[in-house]
């Protein structure tokens, strides 16, 4: 009941957003001749901007801008392709219902995504979780694979079972996991790199800092020289962030503040990252038309090897050299992933591209940016609505 009504506070208090949106603007007047580009990392961040019409809250010289927050979006099209052969070699694959209908840029015997290799009496089976998957494979006993999709968030629900012995030898894991704070990095530098206006301020994500903590968004917060704040997901939350990050440029302070405290500590959860740190270690990894990042992904141990999907069916490992890029032609999600480019840049945007039949990435999982867009506004209805009830 508690927890009830603090999400009831914090995302239906109209006089409250009200007051924090005239704290916004009362920050952003001091701020005036500067554009204050800020980004956030979670796709569920983006969800709660585009549904609740934050951006039209904005004065002009603030921008909210969408970063890798989307593990389904940035998963490489070459893993999604050896998933879907071995869906056709007897061996069950079972994933996420996000993740069913990824499109690949190769067709692999007719079947562009594992949503068409069902259909074309591929082994595939979706599951809520990779506890369900366990308990499935004890049951039928078939060589069996586990699509493991996701950021530090749903990590422990994968490196715990192995830590506690619970996973039988006939499923194989596929290790898409990846890291989010390198991921930061990366767009921040791209965005340095290529001249635009620089990352000035870091909406953290709450989901993943449950698991990590704050402390290494502190330490990029003070590598670049911009503030972050690690916040909760109602709308009140992601006002409250951008606020302070605004106060935090005034009073030229970087590092990291907390306001997702009643979730997120400095140190993460220890036991979590414990048995991560037993299971798995940082290696280079690859993103979907980005490339590879450094330190941006989670490899096997060598205790824990015999469950590597690529190591039980002998398929080749993805290299840096061999690695092409991996988006559809005219497909802008690369530059969208990096908080270059909005949806409505893409020419395919609700045209050849839709929630129904995505052609890219960035469109079938809801926490895609393409997808939230398309689903709930972007910059136009959503906005809207929140100038129709007097916030806008």
């Amino acid at each position: 009941m508690v927890q009830h009504g603090l999400q009831s506070l914090l995302r239906y208090d109209r006089e409250m957003a009200e007051n924090i949106k005239r704290i916004i603007w009362k920050y952003a007047e001091k701020l005036k001749d500067r554009k204050i580009k800020i980004m956030n990392f979670c796709g569920t961040h983006e969800w709660t901007t585009v549904h609740f019409g934050l951006r039209s809250l904005m004065p002009p010289n603030v921008e909210l801008v969408a970063g890798p927050g989307c593990p389904v979006c940035v998963t490489p099209s070459y893993f999604i392709e050896q998933a879907i052969k071995l869906s056709f070699e007897g061996i069950r694959v079972y994933t996420f219902g996000d993740a069913f209908k990824l499109p690949a840029l190769k067709r692999v015997n007719g079947a562009r995504s594992l949503e068409e290799a069902k259909a074309l009496d591929g082994d595939v089976k979706i599951v809520y979780g990779f506890l369900d998957a366990i308990t499935d494979a004890k049951k039928h006993g078939k060589p069996s694979v586990f699509l493991g999709i996701g950021f530090e968030t749903t990590v422990p629900s994968y490196s715990l079972p192995f830590y506690k012995k619970v996973v039988p030898k006939n499923i194989g894991f596929i290790s898409v996991l990846r890291l989010t704070p390198p991921a930061a990095e990366y767009a921040i530098e791209v965005a340095i790199e290529r001249g635009l206006t620089p990352i000035q301020g870091i909406i953290a994500p709450g989901h993943v800092s449950t698991i990590i903590g704050a402390r290494p968004w502190d330490v990029i917060s003070k590598k670049y020289g911009i503030p972050a704040v690690v916040s909760g997901f109602e709308p009140v939350d992601v006002l409250l962030s951008i606020a302070r990050i605004l106060k935090m440029i005034i009073e030229g302070r970087v590092g990291v503040e907390i306001e997702y405290k009643r979730l997120v500590n400095w140190n993460g959860n220890k036991f979590a990252l414990k048995t991560i740190d037993e299971v798995f270690h940082v290696d280079d990894a690859a993103w979907r038309g980005l490339g590879f990042i450094p330190n941006s992904g989670l490899e096997f141990n060598d205790g824990f090897k015999v469950y590597d999907a690529f190591e039980m069916y002998g398929i080749k490992r993805l290299s840096k050299e061999e690695w092409r890029y991996d988006l559809p032609a005219a497909c802008r999600c690369a530059d969208i992933t990096l908080g270059l480019a909005v949806p409505t840049d893409c020419k395919l945007f609700k045209k050849a591209c839709t929630p129904e039949r995505p052609i890219g990435p960035c469109m079938v999982s809801l926490e895609g940016t393409c997808a939230v867009w398309a689903r709930f506004g972007g910059g136009g209805l959503a906005d809207e609505i929140a100038r129709d009830i007097g916030l806008g």
